[in-house]
């Protein structure tokens, strides 16, 4: 296995270009730049993880009162299954405990069960089912809500 995640930062507008290409690798309905310029400009808090000063995935987290909303975490699809997801996990965590936060919510949708076994994993339970939350290219999916104390 690689080794995890050796620099973890916060993201900027210089980042804007490797996010979006990642994102673009990495699904079939991406957020938009404009999304990914809203998220680092706005109230939303980015990280980046990265492998020898690039960048190899991200998350990004947004505070509402005590909870934690993880908007999006994204792993290279090149770096998947390395442990670099579960590294963001661990920091996102982390940064939202830092903040005073008790629980970390999230939607993943319904067919990428990668990310489900993932969050699974790391102490998320299903707390309910938003339907037809997500575009897909065949039409709506359903999006799974988990939630894990902190």
């Amino acid at each position: 296995m690689t080794q995890l995640c050796p620099e973890i930062t916060l993201l900027d507008l210089s980042d804007l270009d490797a996010l979006q290409d990642i994102e673009t690798r990495a699904y079939a309905v991406p957020w938009t730049r404009k999304n990914l310029e809203d998220s680092l400009t706005g109230d939303h808090i980015g990280i980046a993880c990265r492998h020898e000063g690039r960048l190899v995935g991200y998350a990004f987290m947004m505070q509402v009162l005590d909870e934690m909303h993880l908007l999006n975490l994204t792993v290279n699809p090149d770096w998947q299954g390395r442990g670099w997801g579960r590294a963001l996990l661990d920091e996102v965590k982390t940064r939202a405990r830092a903040l005073g936060c008790g629980h970390l919510l999230l939607e993943v949708r319904h067919s990428n069960h990668r990310a489900i076994r993932l969050y699974r994993n790391n102490g998320f339970s299903q707390i309910g089912l938003r339907r037809l939350y997500y575009p897909g290219p065949q039409g709506r999916e359903d999006a799974i809500v988990m939630r894990s104390s902190l």
